[in-house]
């Protein structure tokens, strides 16, 4: 029993130093430089340019935010995108490209954070980019093909507070900083329960043995065994419990900066299985159309780890 109150206890302080020290001064800056030029026009007028280029992807002008959404908020930040664009009759093929997009790409809440600790931002962001693209496109023109792609004329105007003078900024400030908390405070308990899971496997040997079982073959397809633990924390409790995962391994030099970027493509993206749940959350013919985006962000994330692999 002192064991496990031992092992709660250390999961618990690793899990709030990443989340307030770490995870939460980053978010308060991405989301308060985000929503500043949301407030002001800035995102209206890139997403108007770049919807016409993308349209041939299978992406819309919402879509074109709900990649901005995930790239610099969180993973979680486009369920309102998707949700609007639901509302808005945005046709389910085009859906399912936006879903598989989203899903491709490497999420904010994840990246910055472990861009503190040695991930290549640049790299990452160009990569999911590519990916994210691809992604749609694969599900656009393959897997979403026989999908409905009739819609009706779309309002693409995206809502968002006002910042015209000084009152306004500081406005749109505070109400980023206070979603960067809820953002921060909400991922604890997952970092907590995923912590006192791994540490508590790893204890018994079960992550031990899981390694060796699997070393031949990751061996020999050049894939490094200490990947096994992220990757299964990754699939079962999401990108977030990975993040604490991938920080306890750097810290204890099990992993480098140069396997975590080496494996960014295959590790940072909302493919899992909480990941997924929150996203076709935003309805149901955003659930409906979940498999054939799966497919095509499969596709993209495929991408993503040939790209790290040639640059």
């Amino acid at each position: 029993m002192e064991i496990l109150i031992d092992i709660i206890l250390r999961a618990g302080r690793s899990a709030v130093e990443l989340s307030l020290f770490v995870l939460l001064p980053i978010m308060v800056v991405m989301l308060a430089l985000m929503r500043l030029l949301e407030a002001r026009g800035a995102l209206d007028w890139l997403v108007a340019r770049l919807a016409p280029l993308l349209r041939p992807l299978g992406l819309t002008g919402l879509g074109v935010f709900a990649a901005l959404q995930v790239s610099f908020v969180s993973f979680a930040a486009p369920v309102a995108t998707l949700t609007m664009m639901e509302s808005r009759g945005t046709s389910s093929r085009h859906l399912a490209a936006t879903l598989a997009m989203v899903m491709a790409m490497a999420q904010a809440n994840v990246v910055f954070p472990l861009v503190a600790l040695g991930l290549d931002l640049g790299r990452t962001l160009l990569l999911s980019l590519i990916g994210g693209l691809v992604a749609a496109a694969a599900t656009y023109h393959l897997f979403g093909r026989q999908l409905d792609a009739s819609e009706a004329v779309l309002d693409e105007h995206l809502q968002h507070a006002q910042a015209a003078d000084a009152k306004g900024v500081l406005d749109v400030i505070n109400r980023a900083g206070a979603e960067a908390f809820r953002i921060a405070v909400g991922a604890i308990p997952m970092l907590v329960l995923s912590l006192v899971v791994v540490t508590a496997l790893r204890s018994a040997g079960a992550i031990d043995a899981l390694t060796s079982a699997l070393a031949p073959a990751l061996s020999y397809a050049g894939v490094d065994p200490v990947l096994v633990l992220p990757t299964l924390t990754k699939l079962l409790a999401g990108g977030t419990a990975m993040m604490g995962v991938m920080d306890e391994m750097l810290k204890s030099g099990a992993a480098t900066p140069a396997l975590m970027n080496a494996s960014a493509g295959f590790l940072i993206h909302p493919l899992d299985i909480p990941g997924v749940a929150v996203l076709i959350s935003a309805g149901r013919r955003t659930a409906a159309v979940w498999k054939p985006a799966a497919l095509g962000a499969a596709v993209g994330i495929g991408c993503r780890m040939l790209g790290q692999v040639l640059l």
